[in-house]
């Protein structure tokens, strides 16, 4: 991505001390240590306060398997052509839910591809209808129920609709990558 944040990073001689007092509580020792977007939210400290529970939930104790719950963070970051999302969260996948190449090669995809199990063909297939259309159809409703209870349902949607909200930001502000982060070679903003 070019250089043409709109929203820069915050710095940390720019944090106040509710936020400087908020990353700290979340382990951090300094903005080297942030991601960008954590600093370009920080701009809005009232918004990102209420919405970091809701994204650690997501992220952090959800019902899904870490496996399950990539596969749906990355496809909502692939089709909402979010180069930032979907780069975190390829580390991510491979880190903690033990992805590989021929998995993130076949999300390009998504559902339908041969690689995917059932289970994950089913929660890719949500994630497929509820980007464009909002909602889950019958369809799809009735096999995600054979594999998942109603919690884990609810999950699927709130990671689906966290990380579209997470990537319309991302595409917007235009966030930078972090420089630790390795640029997907497969990732097209098409």
């Amino acid at each position: 991505m070019e250089n043409n944040q709109r929203i820069t990073p915050q710095k940390e001689s720019e944090w106040d001390p509710e936020i400087r007092d908020l990353f700290q509580r979340m382990g951090y020792k300094n903005e080297d240590d942030l991601y960008n977007i954590l600093k370009t939210l920080a701009r809005h400290p009232k918004m990102f306060k209420r919405w970091l529970p809701f994204a650690n939930h997501v992220l952090f104790k959800s019902t899904l398997s870490p496996r399950i719950r990539e596969i749906i963070i990355l496809r909502t970051g692939w089709l909402c052509r979010s180069e930032y999302e979907w780069t975190q969260h390829v580390r991510i996948g491979r880190e903690e839910a033990g992805m590989e190449d021929t998995d993130f090669k076949a999300l390009e995809t998504g559902s339908g591809n041969p690689h995917w199990t059932r289970e994950e063909d089913v929660v890719l297939r949500a994630v497929e209808e509820l980007i464009p259309n909002k909602c889950i159809s019958n369809e799809v409703w009735g096999e995600l129920s054979e594999y998942f209870d109603h919690a884990q349902i609810i999950d699927i949607v709130a990671a689906v609709g966290n990380y579209t909200l997470v990537s319309m930001m991302l595409n917007t502000f235009h966030v930078e990558l972090d420089g630790w982060l390795e640029r997907y070679e497969g990732f097209s903003r098409h």
